[in-house]
């Protein structure tokens, strides 16, 4: 039984293959067309997918999609009623992207697969999430918590999984949204919506809370079971193209700061406000859900459940035990949601697996490697096991900046040492040289650590592996002494290598640590502002070329930029919009 799991039309999206109840492949379009948070129908992913799979099209027995195209399209019109005329701009707007593509979805996906005849199943979008962190989690029952800026109508939902069934039992609904309140700041901030809400969260501990109190007063009201109402008075997402309007600007004195204008204290106290409120948010739903349900163990899901702030606070604070939170826990996840649900839930197949690591994206050999460099006469050496481990752990002690590329492609936004840069956190210099020089990005990000597991509680508070960076901990006050990937807050964002997941990346941090004392380094995703995580060798050379980086390892081979090498250029430099 082959079943293709697909999100697309909104951002970010994705493919994925379930063959008898197993994940076999998963990714996001926009690593392959190079578009970030590509939002169209993932044809290059699906096509990888069948491919990793060895299968035809005419293999594949259902498609699941990961919404309702028709109960989001009725979400709308309803909107646009409630708010005429002022919602006569946006309306004339999205109808014609509407009329044209996005009601025609089933003939979209059909004819993207080449006349598919078989069924498609419509999952709620909120249903996809569930299911992409329950049905693949390592809990026979669990508390649900989904929460995002929209789907049909849901913008949380809170339920409970039982087995292979999935229950969810009261929701939030738009246009009172958590995730359009974090994004409202986003938007009033100078950031780009629906892509740098992570920039809002890394900005907030350089500020004070200052605004916190007047989010409260006047923008949420937060119920005593978690259940929550925005003032729509000052927001126009619902009616108008912007996230706010101009009683906003009133509340906070000014209008929204323009992208790329200096950063001021206020941007980031107003950043901590709503961080500080988001978590509140949060907490009150976790407390509610808790309350209803009784469960000690919880999976979350949806692009707020990648606040990794929020998530370390409820797993600290929190009424559950455990947590766990997939590492695409946005849409691109709700394509591995949608086509378990159908495996498990609708089928009605017991549940068989559980989510063992990220790495669900294309792999490329060695042979595949060498042929490209061969064929652009790119110079290199290549270097046996374990040489290139003793190699590139030297780089990175003598202060090297490493593009490293290895295996499967991960799933999900963040780099987990398969498409990573690294470097060494013990060197503060280290974070402004690769956030300006390599990155080319603001120089207020923070950085995370890849540890090795059995080592992180000697260096974090912290009281569960976290191998995907979804969870924030402190930096113990006598472990300090890596300030490149420790926070201005004294936090982390921290990744757990286990080496079952990724033997050669473990094997790295272990000859660094016995090296250095130091079984951590830095790790950021490979790609440059406002450009995709890097997917393909000639991908991996292009951003290694055109950015200050000493060092690019793929596979067994090793390019350095030192002496007399001279690297060709491919082409143009490519142009990436803000991110």
């Amino acid at each position: 039984m082959n079943i293709l799991g697909i999100s697309c039309f909104y951002h970010d999206s994705a493919a994925a293959l379930v063959r008898d109840g197993q994940l076999v492949a998963a990714a996001s379009e926009e690593r392959f067309t190079r578009k970030k948070h590509d939002a169209d129908f993932p044809a290059q992913a699906v096509a990888y997918c069948l491919a990793e799979a060895g299968l035809p099209l005419s293999a594949i027995d259902y498609v699941a999609f990961y919404d309702k195209p028709l109960l989001k399209f009725e979400r709308l019109l309803q909107m646009y009623i409630a708010t005429w005329p002022r919602s006569y701009t946006s309306f004339r707007r999205a109808m014609p992207v509407w009329l044209k593509e996005k009601l025609w979805t089933p003939q979209i996906i059909r004819k993207g697969l080449d006349d598919y005849k078989g069924p498609i199943l419509y999952l709620e979008h909120h249903m996809s999430h569930a299911a992409s962190s329950f049905l693949v989690s390592p809990f026979e029952e669990a508390a649900i918590l989904t929460v995002d800026g929209v789907g049909e109508w849901a913008t949380a939902s809170r339920g409970v999984g039982r087995g292979n069934q999935i229950e969810l039992h009261d929701e939030v609904r738009f246009p009172h949204s958590l995730g359009m309140l974090y994004s409202a700041f986003t938007y009033y901030l100078g950031f780009k919506v629906n892509s740098a809400e992570y920039k809002v969260m890394g900005l907030a501990p350089y500020g004070e809370p200052t605004f916190a109190q007047k989010i409260r007063d006047n923008l949420i009201k937060v119920a005593a079971d978690g259940s929550f109402k925005l003032n729509m008075d000052y927001f126009s997402y619902h009616y108008g193209l912007t996230m706010t309007n101009r009683r906003f600007d009133e509340l906070f004195g000014a209008p929204p700061r323009q992208p790329e204008d200096k950063l001021t204290q206020r941007e980031k106290d107003l950043a901590r406000s709503v961080q500080v409120v988001t978590e509140e948010v949060v907490m009150a739903l976790a407390r509610g859900l808790y309350e209803k349900t009784r469960l000690r163990d919880l999976c979350m899901a949806g692009g707020v459940a990648l606040n990794c702030v929020a998530n370390g606070k409820l797993l600290k604070e929190g009424p559950f035990d455990r947590i766990f939170v997939q590492p695409a826990a946005g849409d691109a996840g709700g394509a591995v949601g949608a086509a378990m649900y159908v495996w498990n839930s609708y089928l009605g197949n017991p549940r068989q697996f559980v989510w063992p690591h990220a790495y669900w994206g294309p792999e490329f050999s060695d042979k595949q490697v060498l042929g490209f460099l061969d064929e652009h006469s790119i110079p290199y050496e290549t270097m046996p096991m374990p040489k290139l481990i003793g190699h590139t752990a030297g780089l990175i002690e003598a202060q090297k900046v490493v593009g490293w590329f290895q295996g499967r492609m991960e799933f999900g936004p963040r780099a987990l040492g398969s498409r990573s840069i690294l470097a060494d956190a013990r060197h503060a210099e280290n974070r402004d040289r690769v956030n300006l020089a390599i990155k080319f990005r603001e120089s207020f990000r923070p950085f995370a650590p890849s540890v090795l597991a059995e080592s992180a509680r000697e260096w974090f508070d912290m009281t569960a592996p976290d191998p995907y960076m979804l969870f924030v901990a402190d930096v113990h006050k006598d472990k300090r002494v890596i300030p490149a990937v420790t926070h201005v807050d004294g936090s982390a964002r921290i990744q757990t290598v286990e080496r079952a997941q990724n033997e050669r990346y473990y094997d790295l941090i272990a000859e660094f640590g016995k090296r250095t004392g130091v079984p951590l380094i830095i790790n950021t995703s490979f790609n440059v502002r406002g450009e995709p995580i890097v997917c393909s060798p000639e991908d991996a050379y292009n951003c290694f070329l055109q950015t200050h980086m000493d060092a690019l390892v793929m596979g067994d081979t090793v390019l350095e930029k030192r002496d007399n090498r001279s690297f060709p250029e491919l082409g143009p430099k490519r142009e990436f919009e803000p991110d």
